[in-house]
């Protein structure tokens, strides 16, 4: 394993504790996730917006569907079909 050094503002570096801590891994763990996250999400949609692209990974399909028939799915619950 690589070490590497970062330099954060001490809020922030405060901030990442925190959430290591709460999430039981540690703060060198989540940072790779983060990364690793980020990576796959840039390489699967390069030209998406950096909203959508901070949300990437937050929510899981079903097995067997696909986006779209995720999205009818919920536009069909929230609006009915007849729309």
């Amino acid at each position: 394993m690589t070490k590497l050094t970062l330099s954060l503002d001490k809020r922030v570096a405060e901030e990442a504790k925190r959430l290591a801590k709460r999430s039981g891994r540690s703060v060198s763990a989540m940072f790779s996730q983060f990364l690793l996250a980020m990576s796959r999400a840039e390489e699967a949609s390069p030209d998406i917006g950096p909203l959508t692209r901070k949300a990437s990974g937050l929510v899981s399909l079903p097995e067997g569907k696909t986006e779209r028939e995720v999205l009818e799915e919920a536009l069909i619950e929230k609006y009915g079909r007849d729309v």
